[in-house]
């Protein structure tokens, strides 16, 4: 019988795409790969450091699998990823179950992915590893390097391929996307890749992550709004609004450059969806700051919005401020966000009531589907739930949006009527 390999692929996209080509190595020496972990010859944990939640989880997942492996039902343990580049000395002393340590992988071409990890119908193409930001809060430059982009051919290539395998999505990551080509090509090239890919099918979509609103050029803009089959959804990460916390923040950017750009934004295509994230309880921000914070969201109501709490990472500037803030009015003010954002997502959402939207398919439930519109990228945006006859997995479909709640919408595909 063949060895067998598992992957349990923790933080972001990023890591997902790391996990598939360590799995392929694996693939390629004769394993094969199941989806139980916890009875596999060969256990890769693909870990995350990103924030203290991330390390909690990385580590509480580590733990099981050495119990696993203590119980006989897995042999050999690799910690792969962040929190091995980050901690491996002090990991090897203290997990001794584990076998292997491996840091962040190796700028790799995905050529040698024969394994994915996402259903067949969308995939995550890495268009660039590392970071030549240097925001103050963030160990990933000091983890992953210098930024370094892939070719315009090789990511063209993997995408073409990934369309015959049957990949209805295609979303391109990054640490930073806006900035990719610098490197390479002496300027920033995002534009004429997406230029490029648009070409590749119409019947495809192609989605953007991670877009620095200090490098996100007007070109890129123009390009998502002049070719249908880029979706029109712009991630576009803030952390902040208040200038004395952006310039503490290192984001080379401030209020009146944002408010411009999401202005400009949504002028060139007046049906975006603008996802953002904010950071609360960054060193030195009042109640002052904050409030700046939560009336922006208000004046701005942003489609999709996400927060996190600030996490002190050793080595990174900030961790050596001196004006940090508690845990409880963290919490305090990542709660007033949470809910400040729920009553405007409803009423964001309404628009769409009465309107027929493309929705691609992912499930099927009990007596309905569920799906994704170009508004809405996976695993952390909303659904649509489908009342429908013989709907394909993976196919696209018009569906007619009955409903609106705070996150998600429901219809029906129109020939179920």
């Amino acid at each position: 019988m063949k060895k067998t390999i598992s992957v349990i692929s923790l933080g972001c996209p990023r890591n997902l795409v790391d996990s598939e080509i360590m799995v392929s190595e694996f693939t390629k020496k004769g394993y094969m790969f199941q989806e139980d972990a916890f009875n596999s010859d060969t256990v890769i944990v693909n870990t995350c450091a990103f924030v203290e939640d991330a390390k909690r989880e990385s580590i509480d997942t580590i733990l099981e699998v050495m119990d696993a492996k203590k119980d006989g039902n897995i042999k050999k343990i690799i910690v792969a990823g962040c929190l091995s580049e980050r901690y491996k000395d002090v990991l090897a002393g203290e997990l001794k179950e584990v076998d292997e340590f491996r840091g962040v992988l190796s700028f790799k071409e995905p050529k040698n992915k024969i394994l994915k990890l996402t259903p067949k119908y969308y995939t995550y193409i890495k268009v660039s590893e590392g970071c030549a930001n240097r925001c103050t809060y963030c160990v990933i430059p000091y983890l992953k390097g210098n930024y370094k982009s892939r070719p315009i051919e090789a990511i063209k290539k993997e995408a073409a391929m990934s369309i015959r395998n049957g990949a209805k999505e295609i979303i391109l990551i990054g640490q930073d996307t806006s900035l990719y080509g610098v490197d390479l090509y002496g300027e920033k090239r995002l534009a004429d890749l997406l230029k490029e890919l648009a070409k590749t099918s119409k019947d495809v979509w192609i989605r953007l992550l991670y877009l620095h609103p200090s490098n996100l050029d007007k070109e890129v803009i123009k390009i998502i709004r002049d070719n249908k089959n880029i979706c029109r959804y712009i991630d576009l990460p803030l952390e902040h609004i208040n200038d004395k916390i952006l310039k503490r923040m290192a984001r080379r950017t401030n209020k009146k450059e944002i408010t411009s750009l999401v202005e400009y934004i949504r002028k060139e295509i007046p049906e975006v969806s603008i996802r953002t994230s904010f950071i609360v309880g960054f060193p030195g921000e009042t109640d002052k700051e904050f409030k700046e914070l939560i009336s922006y969201i208000k004046e701005m109501q942003f489609e999709r919005l996400g927060v996190f709490k600030y996490s002190r990472e050793e080595d990174t500037p900030a961790y050596k401020y001196k004006d940090q803030i508690s845990e409880k009015e963290k919490e305090r003010r990542f709660n007033r966000v949470m809910s400040t954002q729920q009553g405007l997502s409803r009423k964001i959402n309404e628009r769409f009531k009465g309107r027929i939207l493309r929705v691609l398919i992912e499930e099927k439930g009990k007596d309905h589907y569920t799906g994704r519109t170009e508004y809405d990228a996976p695993d952390i945006d909303g659904l649509v739930y489908v009342k429908g006859n013989n709907l394909e997995i993976g196919n696209f479909y018009n569906v007619k949006i009955t409903d609106a709640y705070e996150y998600d919408l429901a219809g029906y595909h129109e020939s179920s009527e």
